[in-house]
């Protein structure tokens, strides 16, 4: 276990980590291109300016980390936890993420449009401005997730699960919808249906 350790400005990249844990480290403007991590944590770690790019994660814990205008294009999270970390002005697309648990993240602005997102766990996250139109949400869990100003057009939200206040809150125009959500989203706007 790595605990307070000052990685920043240090070239990283292509490097292999298996089953390392980190704790309030700092990754500052670190070169992380290509580095490959599985079975790792990072819990409260510092990624502000760091170059993740075409980096790709397997099984790997990031909790409660912040990216501040960090580089994860190419990127790839597979099985992966990022609960309550922030992602603020960060360059994601493309980004490939694959059930991956993104409850409590911080992703308010964030530019994922046309991002495939199937199936993965929003719950109370904060995807306020958000820019998800034509993304790819079926299956998504976005329970309790702030959608305040979020733009959801053209978006596919089969099978997801959303709720009122969401789909009072986000631009929905062109979205694909099921049955079930049609029906929630006609009662959150107060439509009476009988």
């Amino acid at each position: 276990m790595e605990t307070g350790e000052d990685y920043s400005d240090s070239d990283l990249h292509g490097q292999q980590w298996d089953q390392r844990h980190f704790t309030d480290c700092d990754f500052t403007d670190a070169d992380l291109r290509g580095l490959v991590t599985t079975g790792c944590t990072f819990t409260k770690c510092d990624f502000t300016r760091a170059d993740l790019g075409e980096s790709r994660h397997r099984s790997t814990a990031f909790r409660t980390c912040t990216f501040d205008r960090a580089t994860l294009m190419f990127s790839e999270f597979a099985g992966c936890s990022l609960i309550g970390s922030t992602f603020l002005d960060c360059r994601l697309r493309p980004w490939t993420v694959t059930d991956t648990d993104l409850t409590l993240v911080g992703l308010a602005g964030a530019a994922l449009r046309k991002a495939k997102l199937t199936g993965l766990r929003f719950r109370e996250a904060n995807l306020t401005d958000a820019d998800l139109r034509e993304a790819d949400l079926r299956e998504a869990d976005l329970t309790g997730a702030r959608l305040r100003g979020a733009n959801l057009e053209g978006a596919d939200l089969r099978d997801a699960r959303i709720t009122a206040d969401g789909l009072v809150q986000a631009s929905l125009r062109g979205a694909r919808v099921d049955l079930h959500t049609a029906v929630a989203f006609a009662a959150a706007h107060g439509l009476q249906i009988d």
